[in-house]
């Protein structure tokens, strides 16, 4: 038996038929023709819709794109990012946040040297003592080590006056000089290259306040370049955000202040670096500093052992082990 249709379901589609061609069941021409126009404008506004929404939600990703491209510096190439990876620590390890200091927070947050760390550098002061000491940058621990070097000269480069301000000058022969670094530790990578392909950069110039290497700090005081230094610390500038001044020209004059032979003076310089956990320090050291050199490491502590620089030998670090490590 063939199955039933239903009649009330023909009778709900006679109409709606009849009305979208608007004849019958008692509407009028009017009221028909305005139902078609709304059918009809609605579906135009449709697609228009969607085109409008489209091509709002282009701009948006189109601006992202723009934000994200202006953010990254113009300066550092992606062999320049890994480089500046590990440059500073990028979060504290004490707190767990992020560390961002403030210039009137600077002084407060700078690294101090842990005990051992500073127990290594006061003995290889002591035994050197009297002798002359420079140091790049100024922390409250170092105040002591113009006692121990009582007798010798102790020169403090640093530039935060806030930290000068605190020690007094001339207290046992100790000199405090406020200077200006200029260098963003961002530029690490590209300063790095240029130092191991310019000429200017090599160890063989003598007159460091003269050079043309982008690296040398050529306005400090005139006694930094006149004197032999027995011993030269690194510790500034605090170069702990890719903005901040970096220690590169810190580093590379230190090495070339260490091979300069001195009125009567031909021997060895012990250079200390601390920081060594970031990859300025480190790279930085292994480049002028030379890894044959390396006598002590303690904790964020290296010690090195300068030469006074051979005349023939245009490169800081040689295959051969230049110094003989021993113990400090």
């Amino acid at each position: 038996m063939p199955p039933q249709v239903s009649h009330g379901g023909a009778f709900q589609i006679v109409p709606s038929v009849l009305f979208c061609n608007g004849g019958g069941s008692g509407s009028s021409p009017k009221h028909g023709g305005t139902a078609r126009r709304m059918k009809f404008h609605g579906k135009k506004l449709l697609p228009l819709l969607v085109l409008v929404l489209s091509c709002l939600s282009i701009l948006r990703l189109l601006k992202i794109a723009m934000i994200a491209s202006h953010s990254s510096s113009p300066e550092c190439s992606s062999e320049c990012s890994n480089f500046l990876s590990n440059a500073t620590p990028a979060v504290d390890s004490e707190s767990g946040g992020r560390h961002e200091p403030t210039p009137a927070a600077t002084a407060a947050n700078a690294t101090l040297l842990t005990p051992k760390e500073f127990m290594v550098l006061s003995k290889l002061v002591t035994r050197k003592a009297p002798c002359n000491l420079l140091v790049f940058g100024l922390q409250s621990q170092y105040y002591n080590l113009s006692s121990i070097n009582a007798g010798g000269i102790t020169v403090f480069l640093e530039d935060d006056p806030l930290k000068i301000s605190e020690i007094k000058a001339d207290f046992n022969g100790t000199r405090i000089y406020n200077v200006k670094y200029q260098i963003a530790a961002k530029k690490a990578y590209n300063l790095l290259k240029h130092a191991r392909k310019n000429p200017a950069c090599s160890p063989t110039i003598n007159l460091l306040n003269q050079s043309s290497c982008k690296l040398a700090l050529r306005n400090l005081p005139e006694d930094v370049y006149k004197l032999k230094w027995d011993v030269v610390v690194v510790d500034g500038p605090i170069g702990d955000t890719p903005e901040a001044p970096g220690r590169m020209p810190t580093i590379y004059t230190a090495g070339m202040l260490a091979r300069t032979d001195g009125i009567g003076k031909k021997t060895t310089t012990d250079v200390v670096v601390h920081d060594v956990h970031r990859t300025i320090e480190k790279w930085f050291s292994w480049e002028f500093f030379c890894k044959q050199n390396l006598v002590s490491a303690r904790g964020k502590l290296w010690v090195f052992r300068i030469p006074v620089h051979q005349s023939n030998s245009t490169s800081f670090c040689s295959s051969e082990t230049v110094v003989n490590g021993g113990s400090i």
